[in-house]
Formats: C-alpha cells, structure tokens, sequence
C-alpha cells in the first residue's frame, strides 16, 4: 500500500538546528527505507524563499502498522523535527 507523507516542520528557533542535526541520521534512515523497496519519492517543502519547512514522501508499506512502525523512529520525528504529519493512503495514477 502507497502512502503520501505531508511532515511540516515545528517553527520555533531551534527548529532549523534541530532538522540540520538530525538530516544525516534520516537521510540514512531513507536509504535504507529504498535498500528495502519501502521508499518511492520524497523530499524537503520549501517556503518561498527556498527555506526547507517540512518533508514529503511517498512510501510502500504492507499496511500502516508497519508504516507507524517505522514512522515513531524516524530521526525526524525522534528529535522533534516534524510537528505535524499527516499520513493519507495514496493511489498512483497509471497515465
């Protein structure tokens, strides 16, 4: 099952540090995701002025109990980079 991820980011000061300590640890964490053919797309949401607020994916999991599985220990939400995820099922067009 595909599932799109919106991940915005908390916006109090610390929070830009807080993302730029925790990237590596997730970027490593995405790879593996890919590695085990759970990562389809994803990516930083930018403001306007090109600074990174949040993060989108779209991942493939059996169902959600596995995705929340793997969700709950994502550096991201681990250290309080993301403060509001949403999580939808989702469809791929076939176009």
């Amino acid at each position: 099952m595909l599932y799109v991820i919106h991940a915005y980011d908390y916006t109090d000061e610390q929070a830009l540090q807080r993302r730029l300590d925790a990237r590596p640890q997730h970027l490593d964490t995405v790879r593996q995701l890919k590695a085990d053919g759970h990562f389809v797309i994803g990516g930083a949401l930018l403001s306007p002025d090109d600074q990174m607020i949040g993060s989108m994916m779209v991942v493939d999991f059996e169902n959600e109990t596995s995705l929340r599985q793997w969700l709950d220990n994502d550096p991201y939400v681990q250290g309080r980079v993301w403060e509001k995820i949403d999580v939808k099922p989702f469809r791929e067009a076939r176009v």
